[in-house]
């Protein structure tokens, strides 16, 4: 299933919506799953090790390296889809 650019940002539209906020897990997998969905493979300098919210989110889209951008678009409305049933 090809995901369209306006599935993609239908998707990154419906995730605010939600009346829970995910777990830290799923939070980091979206911000991951869209960042390599829009701009592709990590860029810049991993951040310093105090900045715990910054360095985890690099890490976690420096994990998707390498992964196509139609499929991380297609996983991130997969995932969205998910969390909308589980978070309202």
């Amino acid at each position: 299933m090809a995901v369209t650019d306006k599935k993609f940002e239908a998707a990154a539209n419906d995730i605010k919506k939600l009346t829970r906020r995910p777990d830290d897990e799923d939070m980091l997998r979206l911000y991951a799953l869209y960042k390599q969905g829009s701009e592709g493979d990590v860029q810049g300098e991993r951040p310093g090790a105090f900045s715990f919210v910054d360095r985890a989110k690099y890490d976690a889209w420096a994990k998707l390296k390498g992964t196509d951008q139609a499929k991380a678009r297609e996983n991130y409305v997969k995932l969205v889809e998910r969390l909308k049933k589980s978070y309202g």
